[in-house]
C-alpha cells in the first residue's frame, strides 16, 4: 500500500450551520475534534460530507448567509495504468485511475504538488455547484473521488453497515487480492452470459420476422431479376414508343420541312420557292456587290453559312424520314416491356418511380439479405456459446463462494478478537455466508446439485451475526447490537479491514456513542492504531479517545458563551490539558482535573 498521509488538508468551511468561517488542516495521523455540545462539531463532518459529493441540505446554510461553501485539498495517489485488473484493494485500485481520467476529460488540473483542489457550494434554495481542479464538475465526480479516498463514519454509515450488500463488500475487501480477482472475473462472466442470453432470446423471438423479411426480399429480387431491367431503359422505351405510335405524323412533318428547305425532288405543280433557292438568291445578290462595299463581304459569308446549315438539316431530315416506319410488332413489344418495367417501378421504385430506383432497391435488398442469417447453424452456435459461458460462470460462482466462506471464518475470528479488546469480552462476530434460492424471476446456476440464484457479485448473501454475551443467540447486527455495541463493532471491523483494504483517510463521528470507561480507552487506542497507516479524523466527546490523538482541534464558540458562531483552533499542549479536563465533567479549572488529564495523556503515549 502506498503512503497516503494527508489525503485531506486545508479544509475551509464558510456559512455552514453555526460556522461562519473556519479552517481545518488535519495532521497526517490522528486528529481529534472536540468542543462543547452545540458548538458545531458535527458541522465539520457535515462539511466534509458535502465536500466529498454527499447530499446537500439547504437547511444547513447559516442563518443570514446566502450560501455555504466548503473547500479543501485532496492528495491523490500516483497514477497507475488503467489496464490493470481491479484486484488490488485500497488506493491502488484502477477505479481511481478511471476517476482521474474523468477529471482530465472535464479539464480539471492537479496542483503543482499533485493534489486536487475541490469545492462545493449550496445556496439557500438547495442548488449546488461542485468544482475540482478549477473546473465545474458533477457532484457525482466528487463522490467518486471521495469514496475511494475517504471513509466517513457516522450514524448513516452505521446503518449502511447493517445492509447485507455492504457486509458482503466488506468481506470481499477482507478476502484480499485473490477474492477480489475472482469477483471481478465473475462480474465479467455474468455480463457476458446475460448478454448472450439476451441475444439468444432476441434471435428466437425475431426468427419469424427475419424469415418473413428474407422471403419478402427474395421475392422482390426474383421479380426484378426475371425482368432484368437496364439503367435508364424506361426512359428510352418511352421515347421509342412515342416515335412508333406517331410514325406517320412524324414522317409527314419532316417531309414537309425537307421540302421547304430543299424543294420537292419530284417536282410540283405549284411554283413554291424553297429555302435553298431563296438562300441561293441571297448569296448571289450579296457576292455580286461586295466589290463595291467590303462591308457586305461579311454578310455574304453568313449567307454561305446559312446555305450549308440548311443543306445539312435537309439531309438529316431526309435520313430521319427514311428511318421512320410503322412497325406494329415492335410497337407491341415496346408496350409489353414498358408494362413489365412499370410493374417494377410501382412495387420497388419508391418516390422516384423509375427503373434506376428499382435497381438501387435491388442492390440494397441483396446486402440486407446477406446480413439476414436464417439458418439454424448460427442459432446452434449461439446456444453453445451461451452454455459454455454459463458453465464458466458456475465454476466462478463456486470458487467465489468457497473463497468467501474461507474468508468469513478468519474475518469473524479477527473481529471477535478486536471486540474483546473493546470491552466486549464475551461477544463474538460471525460472518454467515448463505446461498440464495433460485426463483423464476432471477438468473440461476447449478451448484452442488442445487439450483441457486446468481447476480454479478455471485450466489452469496453475507450477514454479520453478533453474539452479544455468553448464552445469547447469534442475531443480525440490527437486532443484536445496541448503539454503543454497534459503534464498537464498526470500529473493530475498520481495524481489521485496515490491514488489507481501506481508503487513505477515515472520518469518525460519534464512533464512541454509548461507550465509556475502559471501552473508551480501547476505542482511542484502536483509532491510534488505525492512524499508523491512515489519516484519521475523529469527532468525540470522550477524553479517553481524545488523549490518543496526534493533533487536538477544538471548536471554539463565541466569547460571550453563545453558540451563534464557531471557529476551529489547534490546541497547544497546555491548552490541551485544560480541554481534556473540561471533558472530564467540566473540570478545566480544577487542579485535579488537570492532573487527571496529564495522567491520561501519559497513558495514551505509553500504550498507543
Amino acid at each position: 500500500m502506498i503512503n497516503v498521509a494527508s489525503v485531506l488538508s486545508e479544509i475551509r468551511i464558510q456559512g455552514l450551520g453555526v460556522i461562519a468561517d473556519a479552517t481545518l488542516d488535519p495532521c497526517d495521523g490522528f486528529t481529534v475534534i472536540t468542543g462543547e455540545t452545540g458548538a458545531g462539531k458535527t458541522m465539520v463532518v457535515a462539511g466534509l460530507g458535502l465536500l466529498l459529493g454527499g447530499k446537500a441540505d439547504a437547511t444547513r446554510v447559516r442563518a443570514g448567509a446566502d450560501k455555504a461553501v466548503v473547500e479543501g485539498r485532496l492528495r491523490l495517489p500516483p497514477r497507475e495504468p488503467t489496464t490493470r485488473e481491479p484486484t488490488t484493494p485500497g488506493l491502488t485500485a484502477p477505479e481511481l485511475a478511471e476517476v482521474i481520467a474523468q477529471l482530465d476529460e472535464l479539464g480539471a488540473e492537479l496542483d503543482s504538488d499533485g493534489s486536487l483542489i475541490v469545492s462545493r457550494t449550496v445556496n439557500t434554495e438547495g442548488r449546488t455547484k461542485a468544482h475540482a481542479g478549477g473546473r465545474s464538475v458533477p457532484a457525482g465526480t466528487l463522490a467518486a473521488v471521495g469514496e475511494l479516498l475517504v471513509t466517513v463514519h457516522g450514524q448513516a454509515q452505521q446503518l449502511r453497515l447493517l445492509r447485507p450488500g455492504q457486509q458482503r463488500a466488506m468481506l470481499d475487501s477482507y478476502g484480499g487480492t485473490e477474492l477480489l480477482s475472482l469477483r471481478h472475473q465473475h462480474r465479467q462472466s455474468f455480463q457476458r452470459w446475460r448478454s448472450l442470453e439476451t441475444e439468444l432470446a432476441d434471435w428466437t423471438s425475431q426468427a419469424q420476422q427475419r424469415t418473413a423479411r428474407a422471403q419478402e426480399l427474395t421475392h422482390g429480387l426474383t421479380q426484378i431479376d426475371a425482368v432484368d431491367p437496364k439503367p435508364g431503359e424506361d426512359v428510352e422505351l418511352r421515347e421509342e414508343s412515342g416515335r412508333l405510335e406517331h410514325a406517320e405524323t412524324l414522317r409527314m412533318a419532316t417531309l414537309r420541312a425537307h421540302h421547304a428547305l430543299a424543294g420537292d425532288p419530284i417536282g410540283s405543280s405549284e411554283d413554291i420557292p424553297d429555302a435553298a433557292a431563296l438562300l441561293g438568291t441571297v448569296r448571289g445578290e450579296l457576292h455580286a456587290v461586295t466589290q463595291f462595299d467590303p462591308t457586305l463581304e461579311h454578310y455574304a459569308q453568313r449567307a454561305d453559312e446559312l446555305s450549308v446549315l440548311g443543306a445539312d438539316l435537309a439531309a438529316d431530315l431526309a435520313s430521319y424520314t427514311e428511318s421512320l416506319a410503322a412497325d406494329p410488332h415492335r410497337l407491341a413489344a415496346v408496350h409489353d416491356r414498358r408494362a413489365a418495367l412499370s410493374q417494377l417501378t410501382r412495387s420497388y421504385g419508391g418516390a422516384e418511380a423509375d427503373i434506376d430506383a428499382v435497381l438501387r432497391w435491388a442492390a440494397q435488398a441483396r446486402d440486407a439479405l446477406a446480413g439476414l442469417d436464417t439458418s439454424s447453424t448460427a442459432l446452434t452456435e449461439l446456444r453453445q456459446e451461451s452454455a459454455a459461458e454459463h458453465a464458466r460462470l458456475s465454476e466462478l460462482s463456486a470458487a467465489l463462494s468457497h473463497a468467501r466462506t474461507d474468508a468469513s471464518r478468519r474475518f469473524g475470528d479477527e473481529v471477535t478478537a478486536e471486540l474483546i479488546g473493546l470491552a466486549m469480552p464475551h461477544a463474538s462476530i460471525t460472518a454467515q455466508v448463505t446461498r440464495r434460492e433460485a426463483t423464476q424471476a432471477h438468473p440461476a446456476v447449478e451448484l452442488d446439485e442445487r439450483r441457486v440464484a446468481v447476480s454479478p457479485d455471485g450466489v452469496d448473501e453475507v450477514e454479520l451475526l453478533l453474539v452479544a454475551h455468553t448464552g445469547a443467540p447469534p442475531l443480525p447486527l440490527q437486532r443484536g447490537a445496541s448503539g454503543g455495541e454497534l459503534s464498537r463493532v464498526m470500529l473493530a471491523i475498520e481495524v481489521v479491514l485496515a490491514g488489507v483494504s481501506s481508503p487513505g483517510a477515515m472520518v469518525f463521528d460519534e464512533v464512541d456513542a454509548g461507550v465509556g470507561g475502559k471501552a473508551a480507552v480501547e476505542v482511542g487506542r484502536r483509532l491510534a492504531r488505525l492512524a499508523r497507516r491512515h489519516q484519521v479524523l475523529v469527532v468525540t466527546h470522550l477524553p479517553q479517545v481524545a488523549a490518543f490523538a496526534d493533533s487536538h482541534v477544538v471548536v471554539v464558540k463565541d466569547a460571550d458563551g453563545s453558540v451563534t458562531t464557531s471557529g476551529l483552533r489547534v490546541l497547544e499542549p497546555h491548552e490541551r490539558l485544560k480541554e481534556l479536563a473540561r471533558m472530564f465533567a467540566g473540570l478545566e479549572s480544577s487542579e485535579a482535573g488537570i492532573a487527571h488529564a496529564a495522567e491520561l495523556l501519559e497513558m495514551a503515549r505509553e500504550t498507543a
